[in-house]
């Protein structure tokens, strides 16, 4: 990494420990509220599997690409209602009442998932899943932040980050555990609300955010929590501050005009550039797409297997959850800033070798037998669209036609090249074609066989291994801190908003887009966007690593100055290289007067 890790960076990362080793009520209350990111995650992982065997169990899923899509995305669309409501109730009734009122959705949405009679009812369940998880994932990081001192901030709402990831891992432990289980998206869908359950205890057992308390003239009770979060010597000035932040504040604004402040204000605009513009970006780098379709597109890289598509993406998302482990040791000794360079240069290689791996498939897949000799049966079984045409098909244009390609041991040749007969697409036909399962037959509906298949699941892997310790809780961290104090509720709302808009958009159109244009070419798109964020946080986003609450409110008032006084180029970045210059010369005085 650029410029390395220094002593001091080190020392914070003690300091972490050290810090929580003292005052384990800080852990708990991190851990406690981070179960609210076990649940956005574990929703986020366990469709992905469950969408396979949803598929067999109803038809009509099966038939639709976009019913399938949106049954991923609905609640994602959802979670946007959720999010944005989520930022009015945190400020409005406090930030441990929305978290409670998530769980109590989310639980009520796994009841229903899991006793779905048929596709309608299914979709009703993930509505509701999907407004607990839009209001958690703004009021859960939000909550960790104001819970938390300066210097151990980032790592502790990185918990949140961490515990997505865990809960992604368990989804697919919980996949597999299922899989032979009879109604298994059923046990894996309905599984779901038990985490929900337990944060709901957990919570009623939690305080309130001391900073919200305090925005409440509930001062007393603010300045209790803060006397457990801080030592003795640090509570004054912490209130101090605290007093200083809401002395500037106008109480008479209402929400509306907060948020047309927020978004019209030139003080607070790069505030809103920065933290919106990550959110944004994070999703459009096509995370959630791994992530919600794992397992279809390991099918898509040539593996057959429902089974074998569950096993590698329980890889991916394990390797998910460690990289999330790591970017709470990096994220306070590095910065957010250097952090998120790193990971997205990263992201950019790893989707050009998705993109060479996939082109690879496609333009080399495996040509179809003109003869029946595979399954020795009668013609009745072709598929009809190839049965009439003159030409030769691959196993592509044979899937394109919704037909199944049945590659079987007596037409593979050496070096790894593959054929099979084009059949009918439905159980009956997959059933013969896996009879011969026992000398090495396959049947593909959604990808055809090719000998880089490990390559494109190398390359997922080695995506999360870049993505997660930085874009993956780069974004969540930035937001929770970056806002003034008085539109922090909103401004987490909006980006969590803006996060599951761009999440929703991604999602409800990835099938689409591989079928329309071809799998290559929609890691090629997102590819090209993870350069263009890649630039984007060089410009714009700001390193915070170790500055308080109220210093990055200070650094956007100097912003704001910079520009009254005729500097239209300036940006925040420009503002703390000029404070970091500043100090350096006010140390350089003070050593030479030494």
């Amino acid at each position: 990494m650029e410029g390395g890790a220094g002593g001091a960076n080190a020392k914070e990362f003690k300091t972490f420990w050290s810090i929580v080793w003292k005052n384990p009520y800080i852990l708990q209350l991190a851990f406690s509220a981070g179960v609210g990111g076990l649940l956005f995650g574990y929703d986020t992982g366990v469709i992905s599997g469950a969408l396979l065997y949803i598929r067999d169990d109803f038809e009509a899923v099966k038939n639709s690409a976009f019913l399938q899509e949106t049954i991923v995305s609905v609640t994602i669309a959802t979670a946007i209602i959720g999010a944005a409501v989520g930022g009015f109730v945190n400020d409005y009734y406090g930030r441990r009442p929305a978290i409670l009122a998530a769980d109590a959705v989310f639980a009520a949405g796994a009841v229903v998932m899991a006793v779905a009679p048929d596709p309608g009812v299914l979709i009703l369940g993930r509505v509701l899943v999907g407004l607990g998880v839009g209001a958690a994932s703004v009021s859960v990081p939000l909550y960790i932040s104001e819970a938390s001192p300066a210097k151990i901030r980032g790592a502790l709402v990185s918990t949140n980050g961490f515990m997505i990831t865990g809960g992604q891992f368990l989804s697919y432990l919980i996949n597999l555990a299922f899989t032979k289980a009879p109604g298994t998206w059923r046990w894996m869908l309905g599984v779901a609300g038990v985490p929900a359950v337990v944060q709901l205890v957990l919570v009623l057992y939690l305080p309130e955010s001391p900073r919200w308390l305090y925005r409440q003239n509930k001062i007393d009770e603010a300045v209790a929590i803060l006397e457990r979060l801080y030592p003795k010597e640090e509570v004054e000035s912490e209130i101090s501050a605290l007093r200083d932040s809401i002395a500037t504040e106008d109480d008479k604004n209402t929400m509306w005009t907060k948020v047309r402040t927020l978004l019209n204000s030139p003080e607070l605009r790069p505030a809103v550039v920065a933290g919106v513009g990550l959110s944004i970006l994070q999703q459009f780098v096509g995370i959630n797409t791994v992530m919600y379709y794992s397992p279809t597109i390991v099918q898509l890289a040539g593996f057959a297997s429902n089974t074998t598509a569950l096993l590698l993406s329980l890889i991916t998302s394990g390797l998910n959850a460690l990289g999330s482990l790591l970017g709470m040791y990096l994220i306070d000794r590095t910065g957010r800033r250097r952090l998120a360079i790193v990971s997205l240069s990263g992201v950019i290689l790893t989707l050009a070798m998705l993109t060479a791996a996939f082109n690879y498939t496609e333009t080399h897949s495996p040509p179809v037998l003109t003869t029946l000799r595979t399954l020795g049966t009668e013609s009745a079984y072709v598929c009809p669209a190839f049965r009439t045409s003159n030409q030769d098909w691959t196993c592509s244009q044979c899937l394109d036609k919704s037909c199944g390609f049945c590659q079987t041991p007596l037409s593979k040749k050496d070096k790894g090249h593959y054929t099979g007969t084009c059949l009918v697409s439905n159980s009956t036909v997959e059933h013969m074609c896996h009879r011969l399962r026992h000398s090495g037959s396959s049947w593909f509906t959604r990808g055809c066989p090719s000998q880089f298949g490990w390559l494109a699941v190398l390359a997922m892997a080695l995506y999360i291994c870049f993505f997660a310790p930085g874009m993956g809780i780069v974004p969540w961290t930035v937001n929770s801190e970056i806002y003034p104090l008085k539109y922090r509720g909103i401004g987490g709302g909006l980006a969590a908003t803006c996060l599951w808009v761009s999440n929703l958009i991604v999602s409800e159109t990835f099938l689409t887009l591989t079928t329309a244009i071809g799998v290559s070419k929609t890691f090629m798109i997102f590819m090209f966007i993870a350069c263009f964020t890649l630039v984007f946080v060089i410009l714009f986003v700001p390193e915070t690593k170790s500055m308080s609450l109220e210093q990055l409110e200070e650094m956007l008032h100097n912003l704001y100055l910079e520009k009254k006084n005729g500097n239209k180029w300036s940006s925040v970045c420009y503002i703390l290289k000029k404070r970091d210059k500043g100090q350096k010369a006010e140390n350089d005085e003070d050593a030479q007067s030494v």
